[in-house]
């Protein structure tokens, strides 16, 4: 996500990309190229966008906040926000949080019209500004929530998904005549495992997941006690009540 917003905003701002690794800036375009923190300093950005795992955000605030001019905007786009409001509220510099609820597995880049992006809504006002231009522009479907509000809405909308596709694989075997629901569900599978690793654990290891993945238990219990006992009714009524939900 770094290089795509980099890619995204280099045409109208200046823009400088920093990391420790000097083969992962090879391929950026019009883009300043930067491996030590002192560069940073000398560049005096505006608006810093930290794009690493969640499992690394705050580490690598603290390596570069020094580097930073007082009035830098800071900013994040993980995918789960927990503990994120407590630094902000302690490091000292304006804020914006925000989630591209996209990635380069499933979403369409350059048709991003049925995608979505949260802005945190305790966000300062010129850093919320900022990323509703830059969204709209994507043409993603912008919602504002605040941080809870964002990561009980992670929790149902990709944990649920996450969780059920991750249980599906784990119980698949080589079929030699797959059936077109099965192959479907496989592509999903094969794409969410192409993901990285801290990414899908950061998701699951939302505090609001547990309660996700415990209303998927309940139901799988339900479904195969109908199934046992080959309870036709009970299975009409399933069935009813998935349509409605999907509707």
């Amino acid at each position: 996500m770094g290089t795509f917003l980099t890619d995204v905003l280099c045409i109208q701002h200046e823009v400088a990309l920093y990391d420790t690794d000097p083969k992962k800036l090879r391929f950026v375009f019009n883009t300043l190229r930067l491996t030590q923190p002192d560069e940073i300093k000398e560049f005096e950005p505006e608006l810093l966008i930290n794009c690493v795992t969640l499992k690394h955000t705050i580490e690598a605030f603290e390596k570069v906040l020094p580097y930073i001019p007082k009035n830098c905007i800071i900013s994040d786009i993980a995918s789960v926000k927990t503990g994120l409001r407590d630094y902000y509220e302690k490091c000292g510099h304006r804020y914006v949080s925000t989630h591209p609820m996209f990635g380069p597995t499933f979403a369409t880049l350059d048709n991003l019209s049925t995608q979505s992006a949260i802005i945190i809504s305790e966000s300062d006002h010129m850093g919320k500004a900022f990323f509703k231009d830059l969204y709209q522009s994507l043409r993603l479907n912008i919602f504002e929530y605040t941080f809870d509000e964002h990561d009980e809405t992670i929790a149902y909308s990709l944990s649920i998904p996450f969780a059920s596709t991750l249980v599906f694989a784990s119980v698949m075997k080589h079929q030699e005549a797959p059936g077109t629901t099965f192959k479907r569900h496989m592509d999903i599978a094969k794409g969410l495992l192409s993901e990285d690793d801290f990414l899908l654990s950061e998701i699951l290891f939302n505090p609001y997941t547990p309660e996700q993945v415990q209303n998927i238990r309940d139901e799988l219990k339900k479904l195969l006690e109908i199934i046992e006992k080959r309870d036709g009714d009970g299975m009409l009524e399933f069935l009813t009540k998935v349509r409605k939900n999907i509707e």
